[in-house]
């Protein structure tokens, strides 16, 4: 089998027993689906709501993916203050730290009543604001170790700052920063979730998983949160796919 069949083979095969074994659990447990859901329950939720998974779907994924923007920009800005700077590490660490260890779903409600009826604007916060901090730790940390002997030798030849940070710095963080992304990527996910089921206006699939709670509508809830797991996987396979253009050069195959 090839190297490339075999990447998108076996993710498809652990997806076809995981999906099996839980259909087997469910059968075997006697659970109805107001109890556990199983596979062959969302297939009917699928067919009956697939225009609404497609419209809340599409609401959930731009917002996501506006907040995991900003949270690269912020995020990388403030690891390149903190990976240059040892006085601004010293400074700004504790803070994003203390600022990380607060659970999210306490903040949720607040920005919500903050910014009442700018639900779009209130998502993407939530998101910007639960996926930055890995981002900006990975940057920082990639920085501050630079090897200072690479630094030395390109002022010895009269290599400016900015050389510095394009032919050596910025390379050497891209197989840290990509590791960052894969995380904030399912982060950013978690608190678009948060704010569309909390939000008096909320909508996106958060939004449609609150509506199927309400009614009792156990298979269109787990359907949600297969939806909910199959854009997390897409936007961690672009992630992937970026990460072999930009950053091919570091991956290792195990000998």
């Amino acid at each position: 089998m090839s190297p490339r069949l075999r990447k998108i083979a076996v993710p498809l095969a652990a997806v076809v027993i995981f999906l099996i074994l839980w259909e087997l659990l469910v059968w075997g447990m006697g659970w109805p689906n107001y109890k556990m859901a199983s596979p062959s329950d969302l297939v009917p939720a699928f067919s009956r709501y697939w225009e609404l998974f497609l419209v809340m779907g599409w609401q959930t994924l731009w917002r996501t993916v506006v907040g995991l923007i900003l949270a690269i920009i912020v995020g990388v800005a403030i690891g390149m203050v903190m990976g240059f700077s040892r006085t601004m590490r010293e400074a700004l660490y504790p803070l994003l730290v203390g600022f990380n260890a607060i659970p999210k779903a306490t903040v949720v409600p607040i920005v919500a009543l903050m910014f009442v009826g700018a639900h779009d604007f209130n998502t993407v916060l939530i998101a910007f604001m639960i996926s930055f901090f890995p981002i900006a730790v990975s940057i920082s940390i990639g920085l501050s170790t630079l090897e200072p002997e690479y630094r030395d030798i390109l002022r010895a030849l009269g290599a400016s700052q900015s050389t510095i940070f394009w032919k050596i710095a910025l390379p050497k963080t891209l197989p840290e920063f990509f590791g960052a992304l894969k995380v904030a990527v399912t982060l950013a996910f978690i608190g678009t979730n948060l704010m569309e089921i909390v939000s008096p206006h909320g909508r996106g699939l958060g939004a449609l998983f609150d509506s199927g709670k309400t009614n009792s509508d156990y298979p269109l809830m787990f359907a949600v949160l297969i939806a909910l797991a199959a854009l997390g996987i897409l936007l961690y396979y672009i992630v992937v796919w970026l990460e072999s253009i930009f950053a091919g050069w570091a991956e290792r195959t195990p000998g």
